[in-house]
């Protein structure tokens, strides 16, 4: 098979096969060509009079592969990837998995798919219960802190965009979207550049994934709160949980500890019983929102609105002179700012899209870079203090019942507070409360936001604009802790508990947690 790198696509080019461009780059008949198909597509809108697609597609010829490629530089030959299984025997005891976010889920396919019958704790619910309790919260219901944004089944990514794209380059990351993909979610994820499932389908997909782990054998208890651990000559012995108010053990030699970036708790816990911590640099900021209108004119000029063309992205960052990175992330195209508490009396925002990205406004976070000499203190959970302490914050400034303070961009800019809203009309529910964002955040955040909004601009024209809103307090980007582990995934506190994802500071999104994930199940059974 051949890899056709750099391949231009006319936005119209459903209209002809593929094989036509792929005949044309590589100087052959399209009669040559067997097949071709989508490798990877991006959008190329670098020149707004020329936006277009460039692609990488996998052809494959009748016959002279090796002389096709050997006249074109943009060519390779290559093998179509496949996922091989570690080989291993039963384990004794049956691996536990702590947490069902794309790490958890996925450490758990993988060893269900070994035949190892995993169990897999959830201290939240199952995702259509949780889609019901978060809709009455946002709805303006009590916050469930069994149940909600941040815990449940599918973990954070699942009330977010389920954005798919990562920097991580490594190659399982083909076995989790062919999962992905074979579970319910959109086929574009398997060569969009940039693929997102959209919290609509990601949900019916990580369903999907669960029950394949419980047809394989494995088992999915929900509202099961990790709660400790025994161990026996410094190994890993039994789990321990509790549900219904009554705790239980499970005999285990192995546990993946997926707990997400939010188990503020389960950290505390660990602190007390030895497991060894560190500090974690991390970020925090505020959600801007956009007329998605105006982004998408920003980044395709007069192409906007082309049938072939989504919702337009961003990804921006920037350097004040302060020293600190200022930078988008998890951004969302036609979607919603959301209400992602977890705490009584505490509040966080979060950015969600569903697959059409379809809503009026644009968000994304930008956030501020936040060091440990920043958190006040050489306590290990320092960290999750500065959070909490911000978010309480904003709680008071919503108004003590989870409405979220925001602000204009152009009154943000100008100190003054809000008291009145432009063409941008804030999508988070349950409600807003017009303020001074700097009466709250602390100055080192408000300062490197100030001027990190400025220089985007001048990236991308209008990202300051006035009527702009701004919500806080984003306090969950990631972990502000890391869980030590060595180079077998093991913590070097103790034998057979596997620390990773985004909790245990070692992913950033879904891709890399997923991967994460497997990478922990396969030293489970490679260490045995």
């Amino acid at each position: 098979m051949i890899r056709l790198n750099n391949v231009s696509l006319p936005l119209d080019y459903e209209d002809k096969p593929l094989s036509f461009y792929a005949a044309k780059a590589l100087k052959v008949r399209s009669s040559d060509i067997k097949s071709a198909s989508l490798y990877k597509r991006s959008v190329d809108a670098r020149k707004k009079n020329n936006v277009h697609f460039e692609a990488a597609l996998d052809v494959v010829l009748y016959s002279g592969e090796e002389k096709a490629v050997s006249k074109n530089s943009n060519a390779r030959l290559t093998k179509p990837y496949s996922y091989k299984l570690p080989v291993c025997k039963k384990l004794m005891k049956r691996p536990v998995i702590v947490g069902t976010g794309p790490c958890g889920l996925f450490a758990g396919l993988i060893l269900a798919q070994a035949g190892q019958k995993p169990i897999l704790l959830e201290r939240g619910r199952d995702v259509d219960s949780r889609t019901k309790d978060i809709d009455a919260f946002w709805s303006g219901g009590e916050l469930d802190t069994v149940s909600n944004v941040q815990f449940g089944e599918g973990g954070a990514g699942t009330f977010s965009d389920g954005k798919l794209n990562t920097g991580t380059k490594d190659e399982r990351i083909r076995k989790v979207l062919e999962e992905f993909a074979s579970h319910g979610a959109p086929e574009d994820i398997l060569y969009l550049a940039k693929p997102h499932i959209g919290t609509d389908k990601l949900r019916v997909t990580v369903r999907n994934i669960r029950n394949e782990i419980i047809d394989l054998g494995g088992n999915v208890i929900f509202e099961a709160q990790f709660c400790g651990f025994d161990k026996k000559d410094g190994k890993l012995s039994a789990i321990r949980y509790i549900k219904a108010e009554n705790e239980h053990i499970i005999e285990t030699d192995h546990a993946v500890l997926a707990i997400g970036h939010s188990a503020r708790d389960t950290f505390s816990m660990l602190q007390e019983k030895g497991i060894f911590m560190q500090q974690k640099a991390f970020s925090m900021g505020v959600r801007i929102e956009h007329l998605q209108k105006s982004i998408d004119i920003r980044q395709y000029g007069s192409f906007a609105g082309h049938k072939a063309l989504k919702a337009a992205d961003y990804k921006l960052a920037v350097h004040p002179e302060n020293g600190r990175g200022v930078y988008t992330f998890c951004m969302c195209p036609g979607g919603t700012v959301v209400a992602a508490a977890s705490e009584k009396n505490r509040l966080a925002v979060n950015g969600m899209s569903e697959y059409a990205r379809n809503g009026t406004n644009a968000n994304s976070a930008v956030l501020v870079s936040i060091g440990t000499e920043d958190f006040g203190s050489d306590d290990v959970l320092a960290g999750i203090k500065l959070q909490r302490t911000l978010e309480e914050k904003a709680f008071i400034a919503g108004g003590g019942n989870y409405h979220a303070p925001i602000q204009r961009v152009g009154d943000f800019l100008r100190g003054k507070a809000t008291t009145e809203l432009g063409s941008v009309i804030p999508s988070y529910r349950p409600g807003v409360e017009m303020t001074d964002l700097s009466a709250f955040l602390p100055s080192f955040m408000t300062d490197s936001l100030k001027q990190g909004l400025l220089l985007m601009d001048g990236r991308l024209k209008g990202f300051a604009d006035s009527d702009a809103v701004l919500t806080a307090v984003e306090s969950r980007s990631s972990s502000p802790v890391r869980i030590l582990r060595d180079e077998t995934m093991q913590s070097v506190s103790l034998r057979g508990l596997y620390p990773c994802g985004e909790g245990a500071g070692y992913a950033g999104g879904i891709m890399s947690a997923a991967v994460d994930g497997i990478k922990a199940a396969e030293a489970i059974l490679n260490n045995e």
